[in-house]
């Protein structure tokens, strides 16, 4: 079991199970793909994993480790070959209501204004479109978006679009926010102002975060926790408390410590034989 969840069992006094109190957990769970030509792909192996209520986790790893993989069976969008996944102490076995997700594109629908692409989830889901409407407004003031409500896609930037996609995976008050990627596909200033963001808005929203990122710094300036994964067959190789006071300002980046913190991440990474 990771360490997020034995550090809490661990406590003085502390008689629940490990992985209790915890949004998500998984237990020696493995995917292996087919393809049409037979080759068996194994992408995840023996993942033991416990996310805290409220905790922001990140994930690291080179690309082909399994890291959107392991998101989408979290998300019960793909099923897994073995073991174990635990939301809120039932089992993820399809799609769920109580799962908020952003990809890196926005993929907002470009016929439907900010408000409208917000409440999608409350339309598809068949809840009651009155109650979530001011909801919808709470969050859509919450990220900054206030007086855009009527805008639709085109007529925002792209950090905006992802605010959007961020109050649309919010709107029906899942119990776990999964991020893949969210940023990759904006330019640098862009990306640092939505990581502000991002942790105001995880602050104020009080949800459990998974957020999957090929970028180290990201990973440790936004998390309370960064998993490192190994190349294929993806494996948890390590796990690193982020202690820094929060909020954080971008001036974390340019301390020793932080500094410390991404150059150990790289090393795990290069000694798995992830970085060349």
């Amino acid at each position: 079991m990771s360490a997020v969840a034995a550090s809490r069992s661990a406590q003085p006094g502390a008689t629940e199970a490990p992985g209790s109190g915890c949004t998500i957990v998984c237990r020696g769970v493995s995917k292996i793909f087919q393809t049409l030509e037979g080759e068996r792909i194994h992408a995840l192996d023996n993942i033991d994993l416990a996310v805290p209520e409220g905790a922001f986790v990140s994930v690291v790893g080179p690309s082909g480790c399994g890291k959107s993989t392991l998101l989408r069976l979290l998300a019960g969008t793909l099923e897994k070959t073995a073991g174990e996944i635990l939301l809120r102490g039932t089992p993820v076995t399809g799609p769920r209501r109580d799962i908020g997700i952003v990809f890196q594109s926005a993929t907002l629908l470009p016929w439907r204004n900010v408000l409208e692409n917000t409440l999608l989830p409350v339309e598809v889901q068949g809840l009651d479109r009155r109650v979530y409407t001011e909801r919808a407004h709470a969050l859509i003031r919450m990220v900054g978006l206030a007086g855009f409500e009527r805008k639709y896609p085109f007529e925002l930037s792209g950090g905006m679009q992802q605010r959007v996609s961020i109050t649309r995976a919010l709107v029906h008050d899942p119990a776990v926010l999964l991020m893949d990627e969210p940023f990759g596909a904006l330019d640098a200033l862009t990306r640092e102002q939505m990581n502000l963001d991002l942790q105001r808005i995880w602050a104020a929203a009080k949800k459990t975060v998974f957020l999957i990122t090929h970028s180290i710094s990201e990973a440790v300036f936004l998390a309370d926790r960064v998993i490192v994964m190994s190349p294929r067959p993806g494996r948890i190789i390590s796990e690193l408390d982020v202690t820094f006071p929060r909020p954080r300002s971008l001036d974390v980046m340019g301390t020793p410590e932080f500094g410390r913190l991404v150059t150990e991440i790289r090393r795990k990474l290069a000694v798995s034989g992830a970085l060349d």
